[in-house]
């Protein structure tokens, strides 16, 4: 009898019979319906994922295991290869959310040299690995001794009288007091005593992780935008904050937006600036030139500290003269200066600076396309093996008494509601020679 019974459904699949039956179409409705409740209950608590692994479905973008810095995924904006190995290409950009959003690295195709990294940073582990947010870089800092920095609500440092225990400072805004953490690599006794002068250092984002990052495709490379509600960092600031920073990633250019906006109920200062450590290959450096579109620096208490001591001097004619068509050999000088009073050439979009490097045949043009942009500090110690470019809105020390009335030092002031935008472009263009490409 079984197996008459058995024959009777076999035979009814055979012929169709089966899909014919209402009782049959009620049933595969009952179980569709029942499906798709349950990957709706599982994706809302997070098992989607799961569900697709275990069915043998990869998903398009494998997490890594290991740390990240800042506790979330670093975003790689990356695109193919399409000149045909002629000319100079970007090919990716990763950046760290959990870490201000920091441009940890630029990868180019050169011609002759292949994939190439453009910025001085370690690999994304041991970048992980040394941001603990802890002792040397309870405040971030590690993030200035690689890759690009964002620095906001200002650039550069802000000077002010240590405060007892040397883990903070006491700058003057506007007759308002505010505190800000030192650094650790600037500590010193005069700070442990609550004497003398100290500094605090590349803002106040260094270390915070983003609220959201929202990478997309677009036709040639991606774009990434960072949203930060920093609030009143910390009560370090006195009103409080939203950051939004966009990576626009494509074959020549790549475009950094940064808009800071006042979403608190007090006025409050704010600069914004970004400092990329660009890497020159080893035995290159005497080969290197730089192009500044400037003809003014701000000169320094001492080379170590590069505090400014109110003075603006003419480069004409000194060793910090980088002005002209072609720029100059760095050669073996040390800088650590900030030169302000850009000029914007007559063809040029902004104020333009230039690292040129003829034994690997690019050169590195950084544009900045907001007028807000007043200062560009450069850094490239003797014997090390990069030089930043940072295209900052403020001088360094801007609250600092050193300077003249007269002189706008570039903290624009937010009332609230209010915005502010710093933009910077990079691209990469051939040359042939030290005093070849564009000018």
């Amino acid at each position: 009898m079984i197996e008459r019974s058995f024959g009777r459904v076999l035979g009814r699949f055979r012929t169709g019979a089966w899909l014919r039956s209402s009782v049959t179409w009620i049933v595969l409705l009952v179980v569709a319906l029942v499906g798709t409740g349950i990957a709706i209950r599982e994706k809302g608590r997070g098992h989607l994922h799961k569900l697709k692994t275990e069915l043998g479905e990869r998903p398009p973008v494998v997490v890594v295991s290991t740390p990240q810095p800042g506790g979330q995924d670093a975003v790689v904006l990356t695109r193919a290869q399409q000149e045909a190995g002629i000319t100079p290409e970007f090919l990716s950009a990763t950046l760290l959310p959990g870490r201000g959003m920091n441009v940890l690295q630029i990868m180019a195709f050169l011609p002759g040299k292949g994939e190439v990294p453009l910025l001085d940073a370690p690999s994304l582990q041991d970048a992980a690995r040394s941001m603990t947010g802890i002792e040397g870089d309870v405040n971030g800092e590690v993030s200035l001794a690689m890759g690009g920095a964002i620095e906001v609500p200002w650039a550069g440092q802000v000077s002010g009288a240590a405060l007892p225990g040397g883990t903070s400072v006491l700058a003057n805004w506007r007759g308002r007091g505010i505190t800000l953490p030192v650094n650790s690599a600037q500590g010193g006794s005069a700070g442990a005593q609550g004497t003398g002068t100290q500094s605090s250092v590349g803002g106040l984002l260094l270390k915070d992780a983003a609220d959201s990052a929202s990478p997309s495709v677009m036709p040639d490379g991606g774009v990434v935008q960072g949203v930060f509600n920093a609030g009143s960092f910390e009560g370090h600031w006195p009103s409080k904050t939203e950051v939004r920073t966009t990576v626009l990633l494509s074959a020549r250019t790549m475009d950094v937006t940064i808009i800071a906006r006042n979403v608190g109920s007090e006025p409050e200062p704010m600069g914004i600036g970004w400092r990329p450590r660009f890497a020159i290959p080893a035995g290159q450096r005497s080969q290197v030139t730089l192009k500044l579109p400037s003809m003014t620096r701000a000169e320094t208490k001492d080379r170590e500290s590069g505090l400014p001591t109110g003075r603006l001097l003419p480069v004409e004619g000194t060793e910090y003269d980088f002005a002209s068509r072609s720029g100059a050999a760095l050669q073996a000088s040390s800088l650590n200066d900030t030169y302000v009073h850009l000029k914007t050439g007559a063809l040029s979009t902004g104020a333009e600076a230039e690292i040129r490097n003829p034994a690997a045949g690019y050169g590195i043009r950084i544009t900045a396309l907001s007028p807000s942009i007043k200062a560009m500090r450069v850094y490239a110690p003797a014997g090390e093996s990069m030089i930043s470019i940072d295209p900052q809105t403020n001088y360094d020390d801007p609250f600092g008494r050193e300077w003249s009335k007269d002189e706008d030092t570039g903290m624009v002031v937010l009332q609230p509601g209010e915005s502010m935008q710093w933009k910077v472009r990079l691209e990469l263009f051939p040359i042939s020679g030290p005093a070849m490409g564009p000018g």
